[in-house]
């Protein structure tokens, strides 16, 4: 996978730096009404790349602390269950101690009853 990625940044770049060496040529783009830039069009594509990947970024960013939130409440979610089950494992436990006990006492009862 990291070859795929290597090679698809490796042609943005290409394609991004042929393109930079056929239009020298200064843009103008305005930002707000009285706000404007005047700057080659390749780094005005440059810029906006950088803009578009920092923006990509925040969100993955993003994305991740949310996924890193939810695997940690269904990880306390799994301790709470694994707790019950544990302990219904105990009370099963106890109640089959019980029983085994009493069936013992029943039998010791008919044994010493005439």
């Amino acid at each position: 996978m990291r070859q795929i990625n290597f090679l698809v940044i490796f042609a943005a770049v290409m394609v991004l730096a042929i393109f930079a060496l056929e239009n020298p040529d200064a843009a103008v783009v305005k930002i707000l009404p009285n706000l404007q830039l005047e700057a080659p069009i390749a780094i005005e594509i440059i810029g906006s790349m950088g803009i578009g990947a920092t923006l990509a970024w925040l969100f993955s960013v993003w994305a991740g602390a949310q996924k890193a939130i939810a695997l940690g409440t269904k990880e306390k979610q799994i301790q709470n269950l694994q707790k019950q089950v544990n302990e219904f494992h105990v009370k099963a436990e106890e109640k089959q101690r019980l029983m085994a006990a009493s069936a013992i006492d029943v039998e010791v009862e008919e044994k010493t009853t005439p």
